[in-house]
């Protein structure tokens, strides 16, 4: 028996479960064990919540119609909640926070007996508020519970035909933000549109713009760093982001690694 045979028989005798579904490979692989157990009795929820960027809803929607899950789109908007905006160290907390009422919404809405994401074992290594605040609205993380590292989950998502098991991880555009400096549409969307360009330019996929106060760091895997050194390609990039609202950009020489912006900056 495999691993994700072992995550499939989880879900029995759970009822109806709704999966807190984003637009990555862990929660698609939730889902998708979710459905094969449960069936119709299986909901997929994702929520469309202003920091949520455009590719990760549109992967989402594309997750479901694979899996055949059904999908409820939710829509809300984070800035509008004072505590997020201030995006202090805690600011992961109050988002999920606030998602967990709206999941429990739905949950009532869809006589719904449990409410699971997709954390996993590689997310607990990491400073991460966002999960504490799900465990405390009671949210399972049935991947935890199974033992699934990011790997394991990737080599059984490809296996099960999921086509975002190579998608690089990705997190919400306020993660571009270095506590300490408020969350605004206008660094939401400049941070967004400059990621689609270097992805556009170089064809880069693990891509991050960090907005230090209207400068930009650029950070793209490790292993695609090389790309950014067509000197043609860069400077068309720097004119695109000064354009967009950038006042500097700089390109970070050690890469994309995660939580890197997890300091208080004042």
């Amino acid at each position: 028996m495999t691993k994700l045979d072992n995550l499939i028989r989880w879900f029995g005798g759970k009822g109806k479960v709704l999966v807190a579904l984003s637009g990555g490979v862990d929660s698609a692989l939730v889902a998708y064990a979710a459905y094969q157990s449960l069936g119709t009795s299986a909901i997929a929820v994702t929520a469309d919540y202003k920091t949520l960027a455009q590719e990760e809803l549109e992967s989402a929607k594309k997750i479901c119609g694979e899996i055949g899950v059904k999908h409820i789109l939710i829509q809300y908007n984070e800035l509008e909640n004072p505590d997020f905006v201030r995006n202090d160290k805690n600011r992961c907390f109050y988002c999920r926070a606030e998602l967990s009422e709206h999941l429990k919404e739905i949950a009532h809405k869809e006589d719904v007996n449990m409410m699971v994401d997709g954390t996993n074992l590689d997310d607990l290594v990491d400073y991460r508020p966002g999960i504490k605040a799900l465990k405390e609205n009671g949210v399972k993380s049935p991947l935890v519970e199974v033992g699934f590292t990011k790997e394991e989950i990737r080599e059984h998502a490809k296996k099960v035909g999921l086509s975002v098991y190579d998608r690089p991880s990705n997190s919400c555009l306020a993660s571009r933000i270095p506590w300490g400096q408020q969350v605004t549409v206008e660094r939401l969307a400049r941070i967004e549109m400059g990621e689609i360009m270097i992805k556009q330019i170089f064809g880069a996929k693990q891509v991050r713009i960090r907005d230090f106060d209207g400068m930009a760091s650029i950070e793209v895997g490790r292993e695609e760093i090389k790309m950014l050194s067509d000197k043609t390609k860069l400077s068309e990039l720097i004119h695109n982001l000064k354009q967009i609202g950038f006042t500097f950009v700089t390109v970070d020489p050690e890469g994309y690694k995660p939580g890197k912006l997890n300091v208080i900056v004042d």
